[in-house]
């Protein structure tokens, strides 16, 4: 952890919400006149789109298992590495996953190289001068037995719905916009899960904050839902790990947030559709505090 450099990590699976936290976030740092150094977690990947294919098909011939939730997928220690250097020098190294054409050729516009989608930009250094490192992605608070990442965070906030409603979302996301077909979506779900109780619930426990999403209509069988539940369909529950840590308001927060209650002496619950408000409401003053301990 560092005041002088401080580490914001945003931790969820693709299509948990981690889209609306970044929003809320930039919407903040823009109010606030604040300098982030963003970092996309596709980036620490350690295999290009053509390569982890490949190699998924090594693993599978060796009876082991292979996907971006896990360490053989990962580069955590060059994650650890960058999150330590930022926080000690407020420098270090970055690189982009394509994921589009059209990233690839903003990207190429930029670099004057030739990549396409599925591969990943050269390393470069951080812009200089930043006041906060911004991490989005799936390990941003990710512990093993080599590489702790989460030591190096500030501020961890996780964003997970309840497994039904992110399976929907997910069957729904790569059916439509992927085309892949419903058992090659089950097929990765079922490849993915050892390593999503290994690697990815464990970091919600380390979170300062979770947002969990929670449908309020039936999904008890995700493989067979046709559409994925509105934000107005479901509520949000808002945990706080330490919340006299983060100076919480509660009264203050349930008076601004329309028909938002308490659940417990730690957690609150929103609508839904409330979501983005209540991250801006609830993270401004935090990343406020934040930039001003930069200035003791």
């Amino acid at each position: 952890m560092s005041r002088k450099h401080p580490i914001v990590a945003v931790t969820g699976s693709s299509g948990a919400g981690t889209t609306t936290v970044k929003r809320a976030f930039e919407h903040i740092f823009y109010r606030d006149g604040i300098s982030a150094a963003v970092v996309e977690g596709d980036s620490f990947h350690r295999y290009d789109r053509v390569a982890m294919k490949a190699a998924m098909a090594t693993f599978a011939a060796e009876g082991r298992n292979l996907s971006h939730f896990g360490p053989d997928a990962n580069h955590f220690e060059l994650l650890a590495e960058l999150f330590h250097a930022y926080g000690e020098t407020g420098t270090g190294k970055k690189r982009y996953y394509i994921h589009s054409d059209e990233e690839a050729a903003e990207q190429n516009a930029r670099l004057g190289t030739t990549l396409k989608a599925g591969q990943f930009t050269p390393w470069e250094g951080l812009s200089e001068g930043t006041d906060l490192l911004f991490y989005e992605g799936l390990h941003g608070l990710v512990v093993t037995d080599e590489d702790n990442v989460a030591q190096h965070v500030d501020l961890g906030v996780g964003v997970v719905p309840i497994v039904n409603l992110e399976w929907i979302q997910k069957i729904h996301r790569d059916n439509l916009e992927r085309g892949y077909s419903a058992e090659a979506i089950v097929d990765t779900i079922m490849r993915r899960m050892p390593d999503y109780i290994l690697h990815i619930t464990p970091q919600f426990s380390l979170t300062d904050i979770n947002f969990q999403r929670v449908p309020t209509v039936d999904t008890s069988n995700p493989f067979i839902a046709r559409d994925i539940p509105t934000p107005d369909e479901s509520f949000v529950i808002i945990r706080f790990r330490e919340p006299d840590k983060l100076e919480i308001d509660f009264p203050y927060l349930l008076s601004m947030i329309k028909d938002s209650f308490m659940s417990r002496r730690n957690s609150m619950v929103v609508p839904g559709g409330k979501m983005g408000m209540a991250m801006e409401i609830i993270l401004q003053p935090i990343i406020e505090r934040m930039m001003a301990a930069r200035r003791v």
